[in-house]
């Protein structure tokens, strides 16, 4: 810091300020505060700012310096009062002047606050052209990770104009200042990458969807009706339909482990593993089994991951089911004569993608006029109140117990059901349901 002599003739906004009644101060800082906390736009910031602080200043000529990202003895300026249009340092980054050595750079890798009462700099130096006509400077450091990331610097016309005794409030307001623009760079630069990634998730989330039946089939005897919905922009959750000999139907309900983008991959390959069976299946365990050791010998292997599944062959003409289970939550089932409540658990396997050797059982059930089945993920069953407990397959009987015979009704009332029990928060797990009423 070079020192001088702080007398100077000319009267100084500064004093006038700081010499002013303590409301009058503080009226002027509260009116600059409300303004800078509702603008979100750092550039537009950066400029209400300086405005409000040139009242007080008065300067006649203003530099922002940045060395963010350089090496020495190269900085770039920023932001110069004498420029005619305002450049934005975040987004036009090309178009800011790079520039090495002279006073400037003396003074950002300097790393301490400045005041030249009686400036004179050489005809050679880079930043002469700036400083033509000034007398003196006052040079405030912005500092980042404990350096002198970026610097403001202000310029008068008259010599000893910057009264020393002011340098640690303008020190400690300014790097305030800069703390909270550097955030709100921060804050715009984080929602971009969030709306990337969103519009991506978006993507992914109309693909999967894209996977799922667009509409139910038309299976005689049955009447079908489903709930799907995922805990973030995409998931695990799956279900699906299949066309067989001799009119039967082939019906799987699917969850895989985990949640969003990860989940929704897999649950795309399993798809296509699925709809990739060479023929027609003759039993389900041979569906599972293929679409098993496709995922345990590339998609699984060693990275902890695995899909359960259910996968039935349902035949109209005989109100029959043959069926399989990868570890996934049995079927419940509502009789229609004396509406007692039973499930598919009969075939008891490991989930999909855990072991490729598994060989997957097969087990037969046959249903009578108005017995109601419903499948499901355990999104549902797992759903959790603000106690911890799970809302369970018991209440989900106690739903099935009190419903009509209408399929879309149960669905209703189940979801209804789900969500009063985990105090309409935002579900945590994806959530499917699929309700086959026996005609």
């Amino acid at each position: 810091m070079i020192e001088a002599s702080t007398d100077t003739s000319v009267e100084r906004p500064i004093d006038r300020f700081f010499s002013s009644h303590w409301e009058t101060r503080l009226s002027f800082i509260v009116s600059l505060m409300r303004d800078l906390s509702s603008e979100k736009n750092p550039q537009k910031v950066v400029e209400l700012y300086g405005s409000r602080m040139k009242a007080i200043i008065e300067y006649d000529l203003s530099l922002s310096l940045s060395r963010r990202d350089l090496l020495a003895p190269y900085y770039r300026i920023t932001r110069s009062s004498t420029w005619d249009d305002s450049i934005n340092p975040w987004k036009e980054k090309s178009k800011l002047p790079l520039v090495s050595g002279g006073i400037l750079g003396e003074l950002i890798y300097g790393e301490m606050p400045v005041i030249i009462d009686e400036l004179e700099i050489a005809t050679d130096d880079p930043a002469a052209e700036y400083f033509k006509g000034m007398r003196s400077l006052f040079a405030i450091p912005m500092y980042d990770q404990g350096k002198t990331l970026n610097m403001v610097i202000t310029a008068s016309r008259h010599p000893h104009y910057y009264p020393r005794e002011r340098m640690p409030e303008f020190t400690w307001l300014s790097n305030l200042f800069g703390r909270s623009t550097h955030n709100l760079v921060l804050t715009e630069e984080l929602q971009h990458a969030y709306d990337v990634v969103d519009r991506e998730l978006k993507t992914v989330a109309d693909i999967q969807h894209s996977l799922l039946p667009t509409e139910l089939p038309k299976i005689p005897a049955l009447d079908l009706a489903a709930y799907y919905s995922t805990s973030q922009r995409a998931g695990g959750d799956y279900y699906d339909f299949f066309p067989l000999a001799d009119g039967r139907w082939g019906i799987l309900i699917a969850d895989v482990s985990g949640h969003g983008t990860p989940a929704a991959v897999l649950m795309a390959v399993t798809h296509s593993i699925a709809h990739s069976y060479p023929g027609l299946p003759t039993r389900p365990g041979q569906m599972l089994n293929f679409i098993n050791k496709h995922l345990a010998a590339r998609y699984t292997n060693g990275n902890g991951t695995f899909v359960t599944a259910f996968y039935g062959m349902y035949d109209p003409a005989t109100r029959k089911i043959e069926y399989a289970c990868a570890g996934h939550g049995p079927p419940r089932i509502k009789s229609g004569l004396d509406g007692a409540l039973t499930s598919l658990d009969l075939a008891r396997n490991l989930p999909l993608g855990i072991d490729p050797d598994e060989q997957y059982e097969d087990q037969t059930a046959s249903f009578a006029k108005g017995d109601i089945i419903v499948f499901y993920t355990d999104g549902i069953t797992e759903t959790r109140n603000a106690a911890g407990e799970l809302f369970g397959v018991s209440r989900l009987d106690q739903v099935l117990q009190g419903s009509s015979r209408d399929a879309d009704d149960l669905i209703e009332k189940t979801l209804a059901a789900v969500d009063e029990f985990g105090g309409y928060l935002p579900a945590t797990d994806d959530r499917t349901l699929l309700v086959a009423r026996v005609l």
